[in-house]
Parts: C-alpha cells; structure tokens; sequence
C-alpha cells in the first residue's frame, strides 16, 4: 500500500508508519506499508475516526506504459473494520463495537435521538428525552458521524442562538466539541438518505426499525445521576460497574449491563430480570460457557461471506448452548425467562419454539459442514524427503476448515500430487545428497542439502562446491547434470546456490495447483455456508444476545452471592402521576443499607436503615456520611428497578419512572456558567422531570452562592418537592432553612449522626431522626492539614460573630439514633434426609466405545458410596446434627460451576485427559476450575463436585478419597496429598463397597 501527500502525513501520525520520500522542503511527502501489514493500518485509522476506501489494481498481464486498471475493492469505517480475506486465515478478528450515525432533533415531547447501524443495517428513534438523558448518551456514544437538525436552533427562549440562554445549552456544550453537520426535514427519513450517501448504499437498500416502545418505561439517567454513581466510568468516583460484575467479566457483558443501567427497563421486564437472577442463584446444575458474538460481527461477516471457520464454530457453539439451556430441566425456565429482555436488547421478536427449532438447524448445518476440534482425518502431509515446514505453510491453510468428506477428491489430488513431488525430490536430490556425504574431504569440500524456499514456496537443492572435477559416470553425476539454476516467479535467478531440476518443477506444480484447487473449493463451501446462514441472521443475532445477558445476569449473580447481596421486592406504584398519597403503600425500605463500593464480607461497611415515605431533609457534619448515603440510595435503587441485586439485608424498592440525583457541581467557563448556575440548571431539570413515582437526591443544594439568598432558594425547592410528592432526600448545611416559614405537608428531619469521644464529637454515619447543626468543619479542615493558627483565629471569628447562636446549638435537644424493628419471616423445612437416602444403582446403559464416560460413571458411584458411608458414620457418632447427603454435579468442558457453589465447601473430582483423577475441596469452586483449566492441556477438563457443610467435612473428605479410590483401582495425580492427614487410612472398611469395573 503506498499513499501521497496529505494521506501519507495522515498515515504516518495516526497508523505509525515511517515516512519516506526525500528531506527537501519540496519533496511529496510519502509513505506505505506492505501488504502483510494492510488490515493493522486499517485498523489503526478507523479507530482514529477515519473511513477508508480500499482501492486495489486489477490483476493480469498488462501492456508497457499502459495505464493500471484500478477498482473499489471495499470500504472500511469506524465501528466497520476490513474483512475482506478474513475468511482464508486461521485466527479471530477482534471487532469493534459498531459506531452509529447520530441524529439529534427538538419536538413537542423533548429531544429526540436517531441512531443509525450501517453495519445491521438497523435505526432507532428515541423521543420524549430531557436535555441531561440526551447527552448522557452522547457522553456513552462514540458516532461515527453526528447530525443536528434545524429545530434546534430554536430554544425556550425564542432565539436562533442555540445555547445563548437556558435550556439547551448542556447539549450545546456536548455537540461543539464534535465535528456535526446541519440538516433539515423529517429526521428519520433524512437521516436514512445522509447514511446511504455516505456509505454509498443503494437506494434499495432498507433499515429495519428495531425502537423499543418507551412507554411505562423509566426515563433514561441523568448525566449527573451517571457519572455520580459510576455508571459511566468518572475519576474519583467508585464505579459502580466494577462490584457489579467480577473482574473476568468482560467485552459485551458490560457493554449490556451498563446499557440497562442507564436505560431502566419497564417493571414487567426488571421483574423478568429479576426472577430470572433468583433462578441462576439457585440452580444446582453447571452452566454453559455463553459463547458472546458481537451481532454486528456476525452480520459483517456473514453479509460479506468472509466468515472463517473458527467464526462457524463459534456460530455453532451459539446454537448447542442455546439447545443445552432448552434440554436441560433447570435452566429451561431461565431460557425461557431471557426471551423478553433478549426482545427488548435485540428489537426482535422471536417465538420460542422458532429460536430452538432454528438453533438446532444451525448447528447441524455447521456441523455438517465445518471441521471440529478433536476431527483427525486431516493430517498434514509428510515425507522424509521434504522439509515439514514446506507441507505446514501449504496445506494449513485449508485443511481443517471443512470436512473431509466434501473434499475426498481435492484431498486425493493433493495427496498424490504430495507423493509425487516427494518421489521427483529423491530421486533427483537424494543421490546427489549421498555422494556429498561419502566424499571425504578437509575443509572446503563439496556441501549440499534439501530446504524449504519459504519466499519463493519451493523445496529445492541449496549447495556448492558439489560438481566433480572429472566427470567418470560415478553415482549422482547424472543426477548433477539435470541440475539448473532456481529462478523465482518473475524469471530472475534466486541464487548462486539454489539448484532445481524440470522433474521437481513439475511436480512443484502439480502440487500447487492442486493445494489451489482444493483451496478455492473449502473458500467456496464456505461462502456457500455464509449464504445459507445470512437467511437466519435473525435468530443468530437473538440467540448470541441472549447468551450475552445470560453471561452477563450470571456473573451479576455470582459477584451478588459473593457480596452477600439480596435481591429486593420490586413494586409497582399504587398513585399515579398526579396524586398525592401518603397512606404508606408508595414507601421504599432498604434494611441495612451498604455502600456499594464497600464489600460486606469483609465487614468494613457501617449499614443504615431507610424507610422513607416522603421527601427527608437531611443535615450533617462534614465528613458525616451524606454524599455517600444519597449515593448509596442511588445505586440500590438504580438496581432494584433494573431486577439486579442490592448491596443490603433486605430492600422494598418502588419501581421509580426516574431516579435523579444532583451533587457538587463546578463552573463551565468554555460555556461562561458559574458552578452556581451549573447548579441551577440541574435543578431546574430535576424539578421539571420529577412527579410523585420519582426519587429525587440533592446534595448540599445552594452550595454555591450567598447564604441568605441561597437558604431561601433552598427552601422554595424543598417546598415544590413536597409538593409534587416525590420521595427523595435534600441534604444542606444551610440550616437557616429551618427558620423558614416552609408550606410543607410531608417533609421529614433525618441528620447523620454524632457521639462524644474523649470531648470530641466524631460522626457515626448513622442515619438518624432530628436535625445537626455540627458541622464540624473545625474539626474537618485541621484533619486536612491546615494550620492551627488559622484553625485559632477561625474559632475567634466564628464566636466573635455567632456565639448567641453556638451557645444555643449546644442546648438543643441530643439526637437519638433511628431504629426499626425488623421482622423477618422464614419457614423452616423439615429435613428428614437419613429417610430419604436410597441406594443409587451403579449399572447403567453405556456406550462401550465411549470410555470417559464409563470412567466418570465409574468414579462418581465411588465417590458417592466412599463418601455417603462416611457421612453416615459421623452422623450415628452425632458428629453431625444432619445427615448430609452426596449429590454429585457434573461440570463437562465448556461448562462452569453455578453460582449457588459460591461461598460453599465443595469436594470435587477431575477427570484429566491421561484419565488420571485429581481429587480437591475448595470453597471457591469456579476459581479452581478455571485455575485447572488455565493449565495446559486441561482445557477441556472433565469435572465432578458435590456441596458439604463445612471447611473442615470438605478436609476429611478429600483426603479419605485420595487415599480409598486408588484401592478401587482409580489412577491418582496428587496420590501424596493423602499423607497429611489420617483420615481414610484406616477408620473406613470398604468391603461392602462393590464396584463394576
């Protein structure tokens, strides 16, 4: 690849290339790549923002000086990479996210979004948003081209000059540092035509509509209410994405879940969602791997026909998790549970039975047609003549992708063209090889041998000195004498060195030609493949966001378990909009509330109660705990009406139509704002958007301007709260507003409170009922380093001008802690499990051929019978006050432990590959099988567990089974384990255990 002028200095800056054509101040600045090299420069400048247009020369003989003939080979774009020949390699392509084109209009209802995928070829139109919600999907949007229709240059203020007074100026701020374009009429059809002129798509060409009805759903967050909680990623602020999910979890998984954060769904679906959680937690079987496909990846590559062999294995891999969940009796429920919010992801709606039926069609499709792992009938060819590497680089590249049964002809072609050619090599190379060897010479004498030409993709004779001085009809002169120069492709001569004969250029040849032919044919099965399984795109896009939330909802589930998370009763409001309530039925409790930041199980988190029913107006001292509460309160009820679960013991949780929260705000000065009108303008949005099935949090309001005035802004904002009846808090440290003459109904004191230690008042972050007037800011900037001097002189002016107030303050009335009876139902199950423990039969119908399977059948008759005798004796020695029995759960490859094994003593059982057993306890089952599995050669490892009560049950039990299965016969790993402890050497008789081997 080689571009001129501005191209090239654009290449150099953004793709890395080195520059090239001269010093002169005159020189045409140049630079290229080669073509190894063309799909990383690609990538390097679309992931800049840069659209590419491919342009390659038409390939054949050409007259001189003719011109070159040139055409448009493809199209690359930010969110859209180069595919083209991926379908020929053997690895992966790491796909972006798509990148839409943006529209963004004003109407009656708000702002309205449109957004664009060339890539799916799909549009959504979003109305109805507020100016915050429209640029916090802007802020988490990265377009590949933005537009702005004229209804925007008019505003509430009546001016053209779009963002000069009020309203719209926060997406004014947002667009300007972006490059955007005008437009004019209907937004979507207009839209639609600017995306097929700029991708140059056919006027044929169609979008499908994939918008999601917004009705009776939440509105989407604030870009404060995001950013403050950590739903977009913000410095300084813990986020909120990173205790949601573990760590592993990666890729589209968070993509979704950040999406669902910042788009609640409606309560039927948050309620799916959240039964859906409640059956993952306790479902005892293993789970699939939940193989993710970026929808944009399939259809790209799928619609181009350059899907690859291993993309249909993970096309496939796509079906079989989807027909595992169907037949599986445990997680057919939860299947059926993801088609809605599937639906809702996806803007697809698919019949259950269709996604099964079509699923299993395509997987029998692909499996029909591509070559699987573990498949051997597609050796490389070898032969002793010729190097390995040559017959490596050759054949690789098409032997493995498709089954050998499409290819016998092409197959048998290669072979004995392969044959051939080591039969020309031997007998035209060979003798010449073996009077090089016999000759005895000193230094200088005669050197040959065969290699592989890797550039020129040919094995030829590399020697020297090799040609008699007397020619007498010795062994190998004749074989000398057909000897001529290697040349390569354009004619000239290779080297001094390199020698080939017409015999093995022949059969060179041959064997490319055929190694081509059988080539062109696997390409062409599998662009006939592509073709068959574009006309289920559909269903491949559902099903691969379907494992996408259930990878996602699961690993929500496990992190949730690990934290000692619950999930929250989720409400449907009882008033309307417009009414106002408080008979207490529109309340949200969360009992023993935790910062979600702070993990509980390591008990560093101080837990408060809330029950609100109306709007609190919180006071505290600085340090006290507000911010974090507000913050807190934001998240779990984020959560709740998202269906996930919530960092407390125990949560009613109404489904709020907003949740808004608004704390410190800075200046703007490219928008010539203080951060007091920042403020303002946040408030004003609050305000507008709040109605009584709201939740409303507003830290330390009127921080920003003169106290008096600021005390009285405060107190008309609390009052208007009031009265729309939303249920929220107001924090401030203005406590003037409580010698306001308030027209308040429903408003509640609530403080954070403090306790006297060593004649020092030290917060508790308790939430409490009452009203502080501490502040402790004393107290807060002498702990932040500022001098005692200044700290003196501060006391002096304080009391100099408030003491009548300070002295008074130390009267009032002490607050007293707010407490809450908790009541907790539960229903204890009468477990009589010494009754219910039968004999489990060891004989089962198994396939003779198959045996790992007779070896894992084998092995968990074993282990249940070793470890139940075991369990039984400790219950009759009242070692235990339950009689625990053994269930044993198979974890096959591909598979991982549910999350209901987090935080559980588990024994388990590997079934390595070189069928030798490993045998462990743990009570992080899922982090030791990915550790097992990480190994090499253990990937696809077999495992067999079962849940115990107790570290140390676990302890005993291990060690009786490494030291009792290899005397049924068993083949131990970690035989030496046993030596540590005793347990199982002796105190177990083992003659009633009849095992059929």
């Amino acid at each position: 690849m080689r571009l001129l002028g501005i191209d090239a200095c654009i290449l150099v800056e953004y793709a890395g290339l080195n520059p090239f054509g001269g010093l002169r101040s005159e020189s045409i600045p140049r630079a290229g790549c080669p073509v190894v090299n063309l799909r990383q420069t690609l990538d390097d400048l679309t992931r800049n923002g840069y659209s590419v247009c491919i342009v390659e020369e038409v390939q054949g003989p050409t007259q001189a000086r003719a011109r070159k003939g040139r055409f448009i080979a493809g199209h690359a774009h930010p969110g859209s990479p180069y595919v083209f020949g991926l379908i020929g390699v053997d690895h992966d392509l790491d796909f972006p996210e798509p990148m839409p084109v943006v529209g963004i209009s004003r109407s009656a209802k708000g702002y309205c979004i449109v957004s664009v995928l060339e890539t799916m070829k799909t549009y959504s139109a979003e109305d109805g948003l507020t100016e915050e919600a429209l640029v916090t999907k802007l802020r988490t949007c990265r377009c590949h081209h933005l537009f702005l229709h004229a209804s925007l240059k008019h505003n509430s203020s009546g001016t053209c000059r779009w963002g000069e007074f009020g309203e719209g100026g926060l997406v004014w701020g947002e667009c300007r540092a972006r490059h955007f374009e005008w437009f004019e009429g209907n937004p979507v059809n207009e839209l639609l035509f600017k995306v097929k002129e700029l991708y140059g798509l056919d006027d044929e060409v169609t979008f499908r509509n994939v918008t999601v009805s917004s009705e009776n759903r939440p509105r989407p967050l604030h870009l404060g209410t995001a950013t403050q909680i950590g739903a977009i990623p913000t410095e300084g602020i813990p986020c909120l994405l990173k205790v949601l999910l573990p760590s592993n979890c990666t890729g589209l998984s968070v993509l979704y879940v950040r999406d669902l954060l910042l788009n609640p769904p409606a309560y039927v679906i948050a309620s799916t969602i959240q039964a859906t959680c409640k059956l993952m937690s306790n479902v005892p079987c293993s789970i699939p791997d939940f193989t993710c496909i970026s929808s944009a990846k399939l259809v790209k590559l799928l619609e181009q026909r350059e899907a690859n062999h291993i993309e249909f294995c993970k096309i496939k891999s796509v079906g079989d998790e989807i027909l595992q969940m169907y037949r599986n009796s445990e997680l057919i429920e939860i299947l059926k549970l993801l088609m809605d919010p599937t639906w809702v992801a996806t803007g697809l709606k698919v019949d259950f039975e269709t996604l099964v039926s079509e699923c299993e069609w395509v997987s029998c499709r692909v499996g029909e047609t591509i070559s699987l792992d573990g498949e051997t009938d597609q050796k490389i060819s070898s032969y002793t003549a010729i190097p390995n590497d040559f017959f490596e680089d050759m054949e690789s590249s098409w032997k493995g992708r498709v089954k050998r049964i499409h290819l016998e002809e092409a197959f048998a072609q290669v072979e004995r063209a392969a044959e051939a050619l080591s039969l020309a090599v031997t007998e035209d190379f060979f003798p010449i090889i073996s009077r090089i060897k016999a000759t005895v010479a000193p230094l200088g004498g005669p050197k040959g041998e065969i290699l592989y030409a890797r550039e020129h993709e040919a094995v030829w004779f590399r020697g020297k000195r090799f040609a008699p001085a007397v020619w007498a009809g010795t062994p190998g002169e004749e074989q000398i004498k057909r000897l001529r120069p290697a040349v390569d492709s354009k004619g000239r001569k290779v080297g001094e060195e390199w020698f080939t004969t017409m015999k093995v250029e022949d059969a060179l040849t041959r064997y490319h030609v055929a190694g081509a032919q059988a080539k062109a044919r696997v390409l062409e099965l599998l662009r006939k493949l592509s073709a068959e399984l574009e006309t289920k795109i559909n269903i491949l896009v559902f099903a691969s966001m379907l494992l996408v939330i259930a990878k996602a909802l699961f690993a929500h589930v496990s992190e949730g378990r690990r934290r000692k998370w619950v999930f929250p009763t989720l409400a449907q409001f009882n008033r309307s909009k417009d009414t106002e309530p408080l008979d207490g039925t529109d309340r949200m409790k969360i009992t023993g509330l935790s910062p979600y930041w702070f993990d509980i199980v390591q008990g560093s988190a101080v837990q408060n109660t809330v029950d609100m029913q109306s709007l609190f107006l919180l006071t505290g001292p600085n340090g006290g705990g507000k911010s974090s509460l507000l913050r807190s309160i934001c998240a779990a009820a984020l959560l709740g009406i998202c269906g996930f679960m919530v960092p407390a013991e125990s949560a009613l949780i109404p489904h709020f139509d907003s949740i808004m929260l608004h704390m410190k705000s800075y200046d703007s000065p490219a928008d010539g704002k203080s951060s007091f009108q920042i403020e303002m303008s946040e408030i004003r949005s609050l305000i507008t958007g709040a109605t009584s099935r709201s939740l409303v949090l507003v830290d330390e309001i009127c921080r920003g301007t003169e106290t008096a005035k600021g005390t009285c802004i405060a107190g008309s904002i609390v009052e208007t709260l009031d009265k729309v009846g939303c249920l929220g808090i107001v924090s401030s440290h203005l406590h003037g507003i409580f010698n306001l003459p308030l027209t308040t109904k429903n408003i509640v004191y609530k403080a954070m409170g403090t306790e006297y230690i060593d004649g020092q008042t030290r917060p508790t972050w308790k939430l409490i009922d009452g009203i502080c007037k501490e502040s402790l800011a004393f107290e807060t900037a002498q702990k932040e380093g500022i001098s005692e001097t200044i700290i003196q002189r501060a006391e002096e002016l304080y009391f100099s001008v408030y003491a009548k107030d300070a002295f008074s303050g130390r009267n009032d009335k002490k607050l007293e802690m707010f407490t809450s009876d908790i009541h907790v139902n539960t229903s204890d199950e009468a477990s009589d499990q010494l009754s219910s423990i039968r004999k489990r039969s060891i004989h089962s119908k198994i396939d003779s051929t198959n045996r790992m399977e007779i070896l894992l059948k084998e092995v968990e008759s074993a282990v249940t019978l070793i470890c139940q005798k075991k369990l039984i004796e400790l219950y009759k020695k009242k070692n235990t006050s339950e009689l625990a029995e053994v269930n044993c759960v198979l974890i096959a490859a591909r598979e991982q432990p549910p999350p209901s094994t987090i935080g559980s003593s588990s024994v388990y059982v590997m079934l390595r590959p070189d069928k030798k057993l490993y045998v462990g306890e743990t009570d992080d089952l899922e982090g030791r099988v990915c550790a097992h599995r990480s190994k090499e050669g253990m990937q696809n490892a077999t495992f067999l567990y079962f849940l115990v009560p107790g570290k140390s049950m676990a302890c005993q039990l291990e060690t009786l089974l490494i030291n009792q299965l290899p005397n049924q016969g068993f083949q131990l790993s970690n035989i030496a384990d046993g030596k540590h402890r005793n347990f199982g050497t002796s105190n177990l008789s083992l003659e009633s255990l009849v095992l059929n081997r």
